[in-house]
């Protein structure tokens, strides 16, 4: 595995500052975009994984985690995603990449490979939609009924939204209620989900709405028959957050689509079955886009100490 590794920030036209990091080296890059309201927390296992002899550039979308905000707050939305993630490939010298995007992520890779084609070597979607993601969330439109309301809240309120955001997600309730109800407590740590927590607790309420309505108001739905690199769809049969059933109606729509569904996976497949992630992904990469990933270390069996130096 290549050791190097770069953190940076990119001022973009709008004064909006992306953070990016590039872990390993080798082409083609690996791209990895997050879900809404993320800064990276789903790609924790991956990340290494891939960057074995592979560049990995991880980046975060305006006013979430290390990125900045644009000097007109209304700049958020599809358009300046994908501009922006065009940007950040100039800046890690990432020529072509594999686009991976998790939940709202993947509408990012979708509409990324609509408009610049030409960067995207291949696809790994993973659970996630092709767009309009309130009007399917836990299977039901009740979100997507009451969210002009938050957000007309929200944005009047931006102060206490954030603090009773902060309040109510920096609980130990919270925290047990959506291990018991959003994923799956048996496979998934504590400790690989607890930064997503801690990063929703810290982000601006105003920009987090704003991004959601843009994501809200997207889909790619009619450019699915028009992708034309391989492409894999990975889904959590349990995920409440994008069904799986939507990842079905990818994989049947994009030609030559590759659709793995994870028993028992959620909304947090990449972390709860890590391994099986990884497997499917590599073997993805090799039959389908010639791209080999060297070995992993070998592991010690379970009780061994450390081995000799």
């Amino acid at each position: 595995m290549s050791h190097y590794f770069r953190q940076d920030y990119l001022q973009v036209p709008d004064g909006a500052g992306l953070y990016f990091q590039v872990l390993g080296d080798g082409e083609p890059g690996m791209v990895l975009c997050d879900g809404l309201g993320c800064d990276g927390f789903a790609w924790k296992y991956l990340t290494p994984y891939l960057a074995r002899d592979h560049r990995v550039l991880r980046w975060h979308y305006r006013g979430h985690g290390r990125s900045g905000i644009p000097q007109d707050r209304s700049r958020f939305g599809m358009l300046y995603t994908c501009e922006d993630l065009d940007r950040v490939m100039d800046a890690a010298a990432v020529k072509q990449g594999v686009i991976f995007g998790h939940s709202i992520g993947v509408q990012v890779a979708l509409e990324f490979h609509r408009r610049y084609a030409h960067r995207v070597r291949g696809l790994v979607l993973i659970c996630g939609s092709y767009g309009n993601p309130l009007d399917t969330f836990h299977d039901s439109t009740y979100l997507k009924r009451v969210f002009p309301l938050i957000r007309h809240l929200v944005e009047k309120y931006p102060e206490r939204a954030g603090k009773l955001v902060h309040s109510l997600l920096s609980t130990e309730l919270a925290m047990q209620v959506a291990l018991t109800v959003e994923v799956n407590r048996d496979l998934l740590s504590r400790e690989d989900f607890a930064p997503y927590f801690e990063h929703l607790a810290k982000m601006d309420p105003v920009v987090f709405v704003r991004t959601l309505d843009s994501m809200a108001n997207h889909t790619a739905w009619d450019h699915l028959p028009h992708v034309d690199v391989p492409t894999l769809i990975i889904a959590g049969e349990k995920d409440k957050f994008t069904p799986a059933r939507l990842s079905r109606k990818m994989a049947e729509r994009i030609p030559g689509a590759e659709l793995m569904l994870v028993p028992l996976g959620t909304h947090t497949a990449p972390l709860e079955y890590k391994e099986l992630v990884e497997l499917r992904v590599e073997r993805f990469l090799r039959d389908r886009l010639g791209i080999h990933l060297a070995p992993p270390p070998p592991r010690l069996p379970s009780g061994e100490g450390t081995p000799p130096r």
